[in-house]
């Protein structure tokens, strides 16, 4: 008896089909929007370096936030630019810091889930994720500062806080801190792959927070390491994380399979400035379709497993779809 010839083209035969037997879908209640706020500027000023991302004083980034709500975003992760920077980044943690004031203004105006990046680089005079001594970060001196600074975020309105310093023991010493003061509710999002990437130029430029010596190296991870991966993720569990992500997403993509099949928590990517960068200098160019390319790349990260993607192109997507 001959078996009847295989055809996988008869499942791609017209659209309804191809939709019908699409494996990974894109859901826009999966993604979360970068925003930078600034002390510095009293309107928006577009980045540079990442074309039709700003930097926002406290009113346009109201004025971002409602958008990213109306387009159904549901939630943004802020990072801070503040006017005075210092040793131990003081600004981070200040009751009325840029990130405190623009939670509790985006709290009044818009309904988004409102998620904080946890770390001193963006408040230190010299750009580093922790507090100095002997020219080298000082983890256990920094992760008061960095658990301080949480509690400021949750004290201000924060839903969730994602310490991004890679600190050793970090999740730990914010968990504590915030239970100890009644925020056993809050969950953190911690960046437990962060690799010390290529891909962040664009976000310094963002943040202004590139080191004034040295690199991050000590404390960010080797990106020809996998296994080093697990181990920061099982300890970030140990401690108390809800949920994992993995830094840069592209380049990363086997971590991201890694996360999914060895831990029992959401995953998180994040989809970071370079490359968004590349792909709009391109698009520029006109090298690429730029919108198939935005659907292509964030369905790629979320085949490889990923549950919540931070990506630039949120708002595009949300158009798109």
């Amino acid at each position: 008896m001959k078996f009847p010839e295989l055809r996988p083209r008869r499942l791609r035969y017209n659209n309804k089909i191809r939709k019908m037997v699409k494996e990974t879908q894109l859901s826009i209640d999966n993604f979360i929007y970068p925003i930078f706020v600034s002390e510095l500027i009293d309107k928006k000023q577009e980045i540079r370096s990442m074309p039709e991302i700003y930097q926002l004083d406290i009113d346009s980034a109201v004025q971002e936030a409602i958008e990213v709500d109306k387009l159904g975003i549901p939630a943004v992760i802020l990072f801070g630019i503040p006017e005075k920077k210092d040793a131990i980044g003081s600004s981070a943690y200040e009751s009325n810091g840029i990130i405190q004031k623009t939670i509790r203004a985006l709290k009044e105006n818009t309904n988004l889930y409102i998620i904080t990046d946890v770390c001193l680089c963006e408040y230190t005079d010299h750009g580093h994720c922790g507090i100095i001594k002997n020219n080298y970060v000082d983890n256990d001196e920094t992760l008061k500062y960095i658990a301080r600074q949480a509690l400021s975020h949750v004290k201000a309105g924060a839903d969730m806080v994602a310490p991004s310093d890679m600190m050793d023991g970090r999740v730990s010493a914010i968990r504590h801190l915030l239970d100890e003061n009644g925020f056993t509710h809050i969950p953190i999002m911690s960046y437990s792959a962060k690799y010390a990437s290529a891909f962040y130029g664009p976000f310094r430029d963002a943040a202004e927070s590139t080191p004034k010596f040295g690199d991050r190296k000590t404390y960010q991870m080797d990106p020809a390491n996998r296994r080093e991966a697990i181990k920061e993720g099982m300890l970030d569990i140990e401690e108390g994380a809800d949920i994992l992500i993995v830094k840069p997403a592209l380049a990363y993509l086997d971590i991201i399979r890694d996360f999914k099949e060895y831990f029992y928590v959401p995953i998180a990517a994040y989809n970071v400035s370079g490359e968004y960068s590349l792909i709009k200098a391109a698009a520029e160019k006109q090298f690429i379709d730029e919108e198939n390319i935005i659907i292509e790349v964030l369905t790629s990260i979320k085949r490889a497993g990923a549950d919540l993607i931070i990506s630039y192109f949120s708002k595009s997507l949300a158009k798109i779809q």
